[in-house]
């Protein structure tokens, strides 16, 4: 929370931190919508997915266990949170353990999004261009939104952030790093699974989401300042939710 969510009362305060969350919330189906998407054009799916969707495909095939992608997610972001503990020890703040549950949450929506999607067929090279472009540009508008509410950060920048209190080494460069080895791994566990390099898993809409993503938040932040008015200035808001709760009392 900022200094000004903290000079406010208790009951201020929660409001506020309910509010801030259900905008992350919104935020992170945005992303996970993207990530569905990009899945879906089998042009190769976006990084934080490729390791999952690797395992996930392994285990429709009975060499692993047979999880959904949402489901290899949240164990691959508990074990991001974990790697941080063991980086930072004792400079490790227990607030950031906030992550497993924003963790569990990304992976649940990862799945509901591919159930929704799942009636999306692209047939035709052009069909999958559009779903790739589709989905990296829903996945960065929800990246832009999940950062500005500026809650505990997701598993899959916490990892870097911590490495590059650690070592001194730029952030931007140390989250390159570790996207660069989560490719790597996907790779590797696709030929180890395969036997082959499997396109739909890393491909060139891969490369293209991680360009382009960083690409498009760069260019939206400057016109997204509405975003900041809505997630602190709420008309109505705080009424209606102490309404609602002495309602609820009530009964």
């Amino acid at each position: 929370m900022s200094s000004t969510t903290l000079s406010l009362p208790t009951k201020e305060r929660v409001i506020s931190f309910i509010w801030q969350h259900l905008l992350l919330l919104i935020s992170l189906n945005f992303m996970t919508l993207g990530v569905a998407l990009c899945i879906k054009s089998d042009l190769g799916s976006s990084v934080i997915s490729s390791l999952p969707l690797s395992c996930s495909m392994a285990g429709q095939q009975g060499m692993a266990p047979a999880l959904t992608v949402g489901g290899y997610t949240i164990i691959m972001n508990f074990i991001l949170v974990f790697l941080q503990i063991l980086v930072l020890r004792r400079r490790f703040n227990p607030l950031q353990l906030f992550q497993l549950v924003i963790g569990f949450v990304f992976g649940w929506l990862i799945d509901m999004n591919m159930m929704l999607t799942s009636g999306i067929q692209c047939d035709t090279l052009l069909e999958k261009a559009i779903t790739q472009f589709a989905g990296c540009a829903v996945m960065g508008a929800g990246i832009a939104f999940e950062v500005k509410c500026g809650s505990v950060t997701m598993p899959g920048e916490g990892f870097p952030v911590a490495l590059s209190r650690i070592t001194g080494i730029p952030f931007p460069k140390m989250k390159i790093v570790v996207d660069t080895s989560l490719v790597i791994l996907a790779v590797a566990s696709s030929f180890l699974f395969f036997s082959k390099w499997e396109w739909n898993i890393i491909g060139p809409g891969t490369l293209f989401a991680m360009f382009f993503v960083g690409w498009e938040i760069k260019l939206i932040n400057p016109h997204i300042q509405w975003f900041d008015r809505l997630l602190h200035y709420r008309p109505g808001f705080r009424r209606y939710i102490v309404g609602l709760a002495r309602f609820i009392y009530k009964k």
